[in-house]
């Protein structure tokens, strides 16, 4: 059993080649009854009535033959009306099976191409379809495709260049403004006031500075260049969070249980993967309740190295939680200490690594 989605080319296709064939039959099936002798109404039935006069034998014998022979031709007539529309029938059938078939196989190219186009990502631009065969239509559009695909290459590679040599070129005046705050408070009996407003920039230089640290991260996850890829051990990179965090976890008292089998490590770049397991930790600790809990379990396959962080804190609606693989997105108004760029580092970072 076949069946045809509406709405889309393949059952228009099939559609269209299904009338062709059936129309044709049909045509075909016609022009064969009409070329053996028409329609059976103009066939004199036997047994007539006699002509005036009499006949004689010879003349009887041969309206013999002639009723018989017309017998036979309504006879031929009927078994061939019967057969043309058993034939009709059997054409109304098939036809739909094979326009699906030739559906298929004009389309399988373009199929091939949406496959492959599919697979193709932002991370993956590298990648082209690289069709062979006569030039034809659909080798122009693969052709075209592949053009497409470079020029998004080259553009997505300038933006994220752009950002790395713009995020390393701001350490410079960042590092001048905080030795000029410095020096303005390191002098002798230093105003209040110079102090406070020390006090307030050096928040916002440090803010500035995680920036540029995010924008470096994601910058490096999207080219996607591993380097320093080595054996990391994410039992020691969850501990590292945690003691990290150890500040906010007394705080709020928070029950804090590790199970993270030792050798639970997998392959990757040490800098993105702390960056990746710290945010995990940091969300599960900044974003908890106070004598709540978190959970950081671990196991380790032929297949797959799992990490796990569990939190006893609200449960966001998966809506909200969509909304942070955007930068700069957050959830609710507190903006103070947050890039709103975390989610997307572990996203940038998984992708790296080709986790999920």
């Amino acid at each position: 059993m076949f069946r045809l989605r509406s709405g889309t080319v393949g059952a228009r296709f099939t559609i269209l080649y299904a009338v062709v064939f059936l129309v044709s039959g049909i045509g075909l099936l016609g022009l064969t009854f009409l070329l053996s002798g028409g329609s059976m109404s103009d066939v004199s039935p036997a047994g007539g009535p006699p002509a005036q006069g009499g006949l004689s034998v010879a003349q009887q014998h041969i309206r013999e033959l002639e009723n018989q022979l017309a017998e036979v031709h309504t006879q031929q007539a009927r078994q061939l009306l019967a057969g043309s529309l058993v034939a009709l029938v059997v054409m109304a059938v098939v036809s739909p099976l094979l326009g699906r078939v030739l559906a298929q196989r004009v389309l399988r190219p373009l199929r091939l191409i949406t496959s492959a186009t599919r697979r193709i990502s932002a991370d993956s631009l590298d990648r082209r379809l690289a069709v062979t065969g006569p030039a034809d239509e659909v080798k122009g559009l693969a052709d075209t495709i592949d053009e497409l695909l470079e020029r998004l290459e080259v553009s997505f590679a300038a933006q994220r260049r752009f950002v790395a040599n713009a995020s390393h070129e701001l350490r410079t005046p960042l590092a001048t403004m905080r030795a000029s705050l410095d020096v303005a408070v390191a002098k002798p009996d230093p105003a209040a006031s110079t102090v406070a407003l020390a006090d307030r920039l050096r928040v916002q230089l440090d803010r500035v500075d995680h920036l540029l640290d995010g924008f470096l991260v994601l910058a490096r996850a999207q080219h996607g260049a591993l380097a320093d890829a080595a054996p990391i051990d994410l039992g020691q990179l969850a501990d590292e969070a945690l003691r990290e965090m150890s500040a906010e976890v007394e705080a709020k008292r928070l029950s804090v249980t590790v199970d993270v089998p030792p050798g639970t490590a997998t392959h990757g770049s040490p800098a993105l993967l702390a960056r990746l397991v710290g945010n995990v930790v940091d969300n599960a600790v900044t974003h908890n309740e106070t004598d709540g809990w978190v959970r950081i379990s671990g196991s380790v396959s032929e297949e797959k190295t799992v990490l796990v962080v569990e939190t006893g804190g609200r449960v966001y609606d998966q809506r909200e939680v969509d909304r942070l693989a955007q930068p700069f997105e957050r959830l609710g108004v507190e903006r103070v200490g947050s890039s709103g760029l975390g989610r997307v580092h572990c996203g940038r970072c998984r992708r790296a690594h080709g986790g999920r």
